[in-house]
């Protein structure tokens, strides 16, 4: 009773934001002109954006908020579930549990470590994760303010380092002059509550957005509710017609609880490891605030940002780590620089600068390192500062070979300073032959992964287990060598074909030996190396002017049999239409048999495996005028045909359950 009467306390102060955001936008918009612009209605493609190439020959996939409206998505997973190349890790419909193997993304086979992960998150460039467990939380990323999702499939040092593969999340920029907004609202099974809201607008020399949301849930198991909260903000001002300057802020605050693993018996034991217990509890919250400056002219771009990050993960009666809090301060600078000094050619040079540190606090942290059975003394350590500094420099130039044809070479390096691993260098070569209808490419990078505070972090929370010599700070960074060929095809002007063949070649993955209660191990690189080959076709069909259809395929050949989340095979099909003035958008997927749970640090691989599904979703949408340009009310309906399956072995998903909501817009 008390858990339900404190969920609803904390939502009625952001369902009263929302309602004095749109009082005042309302007042604010009589008294603003705004300029009229013509409506066109176009059907969005489902599943994805657009694979784009870019003039580096790099491969990025791009989700828009008109695919995530259509998927119905709440997090980062639900977003990219559907994704060829992308896998998932989920517990429930609402909220990520991340005390340990909770929701995450796996791009190719990569991010399946913890602690620390080959992919990293981030938000309008500058990064959003874990900084102490050096890995992704999905739930410190909202996506009710976000225009487009990028997902880089393999190192791109020139886009961003320290990764194999990574997101960006890319907030909305108001191109309209006057003042517009737009908010949702929906109910589900479960006791699913979703509130969402945006208020944009363009005036004179200010730029700004503000938004709003709340997600909240019963859960399909017991103890699998969620209540997450956010706000993001962001003005700019137009100095002059090139120069910009602005600021922008993120809060974000979760609570999720942990259904358990239903293999084994729960346990409210206070302290783990238990497999399972069913009772644990996460809450999680980031806050960030960010300067930026930005120019651009025809010839020359660039920004400079600098930022704040502190959060924490705070897990209570977990299944493995019983009760433990994690505090993170991340602060950095990101420099870029894009201009082109002669016909033809393209320069990129940047810097990035990252400084992580934090503080930990569990029932073994107030042991010293490297005493036997040191288990029960609780307390709490500061963690050592982790920086990394991080130049790069890109060149590319077009050659016209005929009327049509246009060859792209381009070439790259990034390096690497840190204050406490060596130094390294990260090479980047590319390739494309372009026409109107056809870009053949070919690139090959290095993707360089650093060691970060985890490393220290694991030794203080398990105190038995390592020695108090334990190499934490003798490492060397993990490497990717990546090379892929693909090319993009439009076929005709309905239809547009993506190909791509690629490998990864890892090599150095740094890891510790292994729980035991003697104090006896250590860090080394001494995983062996392997190799993951694979390749990705995808296809976007339009059906006169009121349907697309996509399909997707990967295929996934790691030379480590049990690598996680890397089915053999995995399919993705959508459908986006109008029937009368219903708008349907329907997707599915299914992929082979996998491992689930991810590889931790230790000289262990996963062995949870969980079988192929198919799984299928619908939404039908119907428009309502009087509400705005945005205007519906929709229904959807998850897992349409009641398939039983999960992502994580231990974790069914919910059966058939539905949302019904509104959307309005001004």
């Amino acid at each position: 009773m008390g858990h339900t009467i404190n969920r609803g306390l904390r939502l009625k102060p952001l369902t009263l934001a929302i309602t004095s955001l749109y009082i005042a936008a309302n007042t604010w918009a009589q008294e603003t002109p705004v300029i009229a612009l013509p409506s066109v209605s176009v059907t969005a493609p489902p599943i994805v954006e657009s694979n784009q190439v870019d003039s580096f020959s790099t491969l990025t996939t791009k989700v828009t908020e008109r695919q995530i409206k259509d998927l119905g998505a709440l997090s980062l997973p639900d977003a990219l579930r559907m994704m060829p190349g992308v896998q998932v890790s989920l517990y429930d419909s609402v909220g990520n549990y991340s005390g340990n193997q909770g929701g995450s993304v796996y791009v190719r086979g990569m991010g399946t470590s913890r602690p620390g992960s080959e992919i990293k998150t981030y938000l309008d460039g500058l990064p959003v994760y874990m900084g102490l467990w050096n890995h992704p939380l999905m739930d410190l990323l909202p996506l009710n303010s976000i225009k487009t999702i990028e997902v880089n499939k393999g190192p791109q040092p020139l886009v961003s380092g320290n990764n194999f593969a990574s997101v960006n999340l890319q907030t909305k920029t108001p191109i309209e002059n006057g003042i517009h907004g737009d908010a949702s609202a929906a109910v589900g099974s479960y006791g699913t509550r979703i509130l969402q809201g945006n208020l944009f607008g363009r005036m004179e020399a200010v730029d700004f957005l503000l938004a709003v949301g709340s997600a909240d849930s019963n859960g399909y198991r017991a103890n699998g509710d969620a209540d997450l909260k956010n706000i993001l903000g962001k003005i700019s001002f137009r100095l002059n017609d090139v120069w910009s300057a602005g600021l922008s802020f993120l809060h974000v605050e979760n609570r999720v609880g942990d259904p358990g693993d239903n293999r084994y018996p729960t346990t409210s034991s206070p302290i783990g490891p238990y497999q399972s217990n069913g009772v644990g509890r996460n809450s999680s919250s980031t806050n960030m605030v960010t300067a930026f400056v930005t120019h651009k002219s025809d010839a020359w771009r660039g920004e400079f940002k600098v930022y704040s990050n502190s959060g924490k993960n705070d897990i209570a009666h977990d299944a493995n780590w019983g009760t433990f809090d994690s505090s993170f301060d991340m602060t950095g600078v990101r420099w870029k620089e894009k201009f082109t000094p002669w016909r033809g050619g393209e320069v990129v040079l940047g810097i990035d600068y990252d400084s992580i540190s934090g503080s930990i606090s569990g029932p073994h942290v107030g042991s010293a390192v490297g005493t036997p059975f040191a288990f029960g003394v609780s307390g709490s350590t500061d963690i050592p500062t982790f920086r990394v500094t991080s130049p790069y420099l890109g060149i590319n130039q077009k050659f016209n070979l005929t009327d049509n044809w246009v060859l792209q070479p381009s070439a790259g390096i990034r390096t690497y300073q840190s204050n406490v691993y060596s130094s390294k260098a990260a090479p980047s070569a590319g390739l494309s032959l372009i026409r109107d209808n056809l870009t053949v490419y070919a690139n090959y990078s290095e993707g360089i992964l650093y060691p970060g505070a985890e490393t220290y972090s694991l030794t203080r929370a398990l105190p038995m287990a390592f020695a108090a010599t334990n190499g934490w700070n003798t490492l060397s960074p993990q490497k990717d060598k990546h090379t892929e060929i693909g090319a993009k095809w439009d076929v005709t002007a309905t239809t547009h074909l993506d190909v791509s063949i690629f490998q990864d070649d890892v090599s150095g993955r740094y890891v510790w030996s292994g729980f035991t209660p003697f104090a006896t191990s250590t860090w080394s690189n001494g995983y062996p190396d392997y190799k993951t080959r694979g390749a990705e076709v995808s296809v976007r069909q339009e059906i006169g002017a009121d349907w697309v259809v996509f399909a997707g395929v990967t295929h996934l050949d790691p030379s480590i049999s049990n690598v996680p989340f890397a089915p053999s095979m995995a399919y993705s099909v959508g459908a986006n239409g109008n029937i009368a003035n219903f708008r349907i958008a329907f997707d599915a997927q299914h992929q082979t048999k996998m491992y689930s749970q991810s590889w931790d640090r230790s000289l262990t691989a996963s062995n949870d495996e969980v079988k192929g599904f198919t799984v299928a979703n619908v939404r039908v949408a119907y428009p309502i005028p009087i509400l705005g340009n945005k205007g519906e009310v929709f229904v959807t309906a998850n897992n349409l045909f009641d398939a039983s399956y999960q992502y994580n072995a231990g974790y069914p998903m919910p059966g058939r359950n539905y949302r019904v909501g509104l959307n309005a817009s001004f």
